[in-house]
């Protein structure tokens, strides 16, 4: 019978290749054909099996990649969330201190450094607002929406006035948005059914 199989020991030992015309490269205990057959089984069964695993490895590793590519795009969208928080307070006092100056600066008021220093803090104000939008954060102007769980707390409820219940009637604290996540909720006042 011709040798089918040889292996490369019995290869480099006789220097020829396995052929059907040379009977001495023969093994010295001949496979039957069943006995190849099964074996051949066995081989692709084990090809597939480690096909299937390289490609769940594969798939894995790529959700990994993935996963930690999310992570740390996440951490340089947000990580200067808590920064933001603070700095939003000191929006707060500047937005406050810009208002009860522009009350004292009136026209009627004769004081003109008090009209200079009312402008020079709406001029930050406007820059402390623009540097904001630049990174992200966004001040909420939820006045006339609906009221949002996830973006409102609710302070107080108004009556409702020309506005449908559920709507935000008043803000007492203005909310604030990091690339579309919110890190600190508006305080609303929420429109109701007036009961009399």
């Amino acid at each position: 019978s011709p040798c089918v199989f040889s292996t490369a020991a019995q290869q480099r030992s006789t220097g020829d290749e396995c052929g059907p015309e040379d009977p001495r490269d023969e093994p010295k205990h001949p496979l039957s054909d069943c006995a190849l057959e099964h074996k051949a089984i066995k081989l692709e069964e084990q090809v597939r099996d480690l096909t299937e695993r390289y490609r769940k490895a594969l798939a894995d590793s790529e959700n990994v990649r993935r996963r930690t590519q999310k992570f740390v795009e996440d951490a340089k969208l947000f990580g200067i969330q808590s920064f933001c928080r603070d700095l939003v307070e000191v929006a707060d006092i500047l937005e406050k201190t810009a208002e009860s100056t522009a009350e004292e600066a009136e026209p009627s008021n004769p004081n003109p450094t008090l009209k200079k220093i009312y402008e020079g803090l709406s001029l930050i104000e406007a820059k402390l607002q623009s540097v904001f939008a630049k990174h992200g954060l966004q001040k909420m102007n939820p006045v006339g929406g609906k009221y949002d769980p996830y973006d409102h707390e609710i302070v107080c409820h108004v009556p409702a006035e020309g506005l449908q219940p559920g709507t935000i009637a008043l803000v007492t604290q203005d909310g604030y948005k990091l690339h579309g996540r919110t890190i600190r909720h508006a305080l609303v006042g929420v429109a109701v059914e007036s009961q009399e």
